[in-house]
């Protein structure tokens, strides 16, 4: 698979990203089975044999278990820790947390972004994190705090790169002027089913900064590809009817799938844009691989956001 630099770190990745979000098979530890936990480990596999290099995942990924199964996949397959990049991400507290009556919530304290991060490194068996992302922008953030919390990660060896997710533009500058290294990744949802990056300036901000975008959720929850089973609340009410006959129409017309299309397409704007895979199906995981060949003119680019705004461009 090609390859590009992650933002301006030393860090070279595939084209396209692993994500672990569903590898535990649910996000309730209590539902976790042995063949569901088996699955997850065949396609983690499955996308290294296909060449991903960047394994993409978080604590709160099923708890932790996501993070555990991968952990699992680095010691059993020999020399995979060396060939690939392992990212995960923190800050997200789930109720019950430490009290019985805390609420959900955010929480970029110095202590719990080193105390996440320490538990991941546990869960994945690792003594080194190559790229640690803070999850969702916690209201009461100092970037000051955050910075000091970084900094103290970096010193001691177990984070070489940080990044943030789903995070506004004015906020990533707001941290980025308070670290003292660069942030190289901007994980958020970015589909032709989520067009919000492309006005909001979040990619802007990407080119600019030389922050490279990962874009979670890169098929709209399934509904690019071959379905969705389980959307997130919001993607519930993407409506994509007047898209998907403009996107079978193209596949037909290149002799690919709608998949590796709708991937194709993020991969052609200028940002880098990396998605972010997140399948368990092994013939799906393959198969948008083949995206990173395919390279859209930019009459099929403008179609398929036309028709994914679902309105002409003003």
């Amino acid at each position: 698979m090609q390859t590009i630099p992650l933002g301006v770190s030393s860090l070279t990745s595939s084209r396209l990203a692993y994500g672990c979000w569903r590898v535990a098979g649910s996000w309730n530890p209590a539902e976790v089975t042995p063949d569901s936990r088996a699955a997850g480990r065949r396609a983690i596999i499955a996308a290294y044999e296909a060449g991903y290099t960047l394994f993409d995942n978080a604590d709160i990924y099923c708890r932790g278990e996501a993070e555990r199964i991968l952990g699992e996949v680095l010691q059993e397959v020999p020399g995979m820790r060396g060939r690939v990049l392992i990212a995960t991400k923190g800050g997200i507290r789930p109720g019950g947390d430490p009290q019985p009556d805390s609420p959900p919530r955010y929480d970029f304290s110095a202590p719990h972004i080193i105390s996440a991060c320490e538990q991941s490194l546990k869960r994945l068996g690792l003594e080194t994190i190559d790229l640690y992302l803070l999850h969702r922008p916690d209201y009461l953030a100092d970037p000051e705090e955050v910075a000091r919390a970084f900094s103290e990660l970096r010193a001691a060896g177990k984070v070489r790169y940080f990044g943030v997710s789903n995070f506004r533009p004015t906020l990533v500058t707001a941290l980025q002027v308070a670290c003292p290294m660069p942030l190289v990744a901007h994980q958020v949802e970015i589909s032709l089913g989520r067009l919000d990056p492309f006005t909001d300036g979040t990619l802007d901000q990407c080119l600019i900064e030389r922050i490279t975008p990962m874009a979670w959720s890169p098929l709209a929850g399934g509904l690019l590809g071959d379905g969705a089973k389980q959307l997130l609340p919001a993607q519930e009410a993407y409506r994509l009817e007047r898209l998907l006959p403009v996107l079978d129409g193209i596949a037909r017309s290149r002799g690919a799938t709608r998949l590796t299309v709708a991937l194709a397409w993020l991969l052609k704007h200028p940002a880098r844009i990396q998605p972010v895979v997140g399948s368990t199906h092994p013939d799906r995981i393959r198969e948008a691989v083949k995206a990173a060949d395919l390279e859209l003119t930019r009459e099929e680019w403008y179609s398929l956001l036309i028709a994914a705004r679902g309105e002409p461009l003003p």
